[in-house]
């Protein structure tokens, strides 16, 4: 059994521009529910930390996110899937506090407060954000390209350091954690050639076509 940690917005359901304010703007991301309950099944335990700002801007209030994440809670129970609990941040960037991701704030609470063994942990996100959150925790991380992955991706192109997985969404992503292939270092799949390929050339559109074939497989 492994600890998944999940970011929220682009992983679980839909993101938003200007930020989710109200229960009545969160659409579940489709197969994110039954992923989840996938995960919750083969016996792993499941933790969304997820950055907020909104809060610290006066889009909404902290009392607005807790009935978001009771009710996606609920939701997620009905369809056979347990989250423990859901961390979030509710600061903006000026704060510097440890717990917006990238630093690994969140994710250390968690690991105290439940008891999570973070030696095979996983966090799946949709954020450059979530990946270096992932590394400065000593976590894999799988970035998915839904909601910010795809333009995420792009942040990579420099980056020597690509050590993390690439899932289409949570559904493709909850597969390669189910077997076993979450583990950065094994060949990749052909998904993430295809998104390395986009990134180790000057022309994007030169590799376009074989990376809309892999997100058409897995749509």
């Amino acid at each position: 059994m492994s600890t998944i940690f999940l970011d929220r917005d682009g992983v679980i359901n839909e993101n938003r521009s200007d930020y989710v304010k109200s229960w009545s703007e969160f659409r579940f991301l489709p197969g994110s529910r039954e992923a989840i309950a996938r995960l919750t099944q083969a016996g792993h335990r499941l933790v969304v930390c997820t950055n907020q700002a909104g809060i610290a801007k006066g889009v909404f209030s902290i009392d607005t996110v807790e009935d978001i994440h009771q009710r996606m809670l609920a939701e997620i129970r009905d369809s056979g899937g347990v989250i423990e609990k859901v961390y979030y941040c509710p600061h903006d960037k000026e704060e510097h506090c440890d717990c917006r991701k990238p630093h690994p704030g969140q994710l250390l609470r968690a690991s105290q407060e439940l008891g999570l063994d973070l030696s095979d942990a996983v966090f799946v996100g949709d954020s450059a954000s979530d990946v270096q959150a992932g590394r400065a925790a000593g976590v894999r991380s799988i970035l998915v390209l839904t909601g910010l992955g795809m333009e995420s991706l792009r942040i990579f192109q420099h980056d020597a350091d690509r050590s993390f997985r690439i899932a289409m969404n949570l559904k493709h992503a909850a597969e390669l954690i189910l077997k076993g292939m979450y583990i950065f270092g094994e060949a990749p799949t052909s998904l993430e050639r295809a998104c390395y390929a986009l990134l180790d050339t000057d022309d994007p559109a030169a590799s376009l076509y074989p990376l809309r074939e892999q997100l058409a497989i897995y749509s």
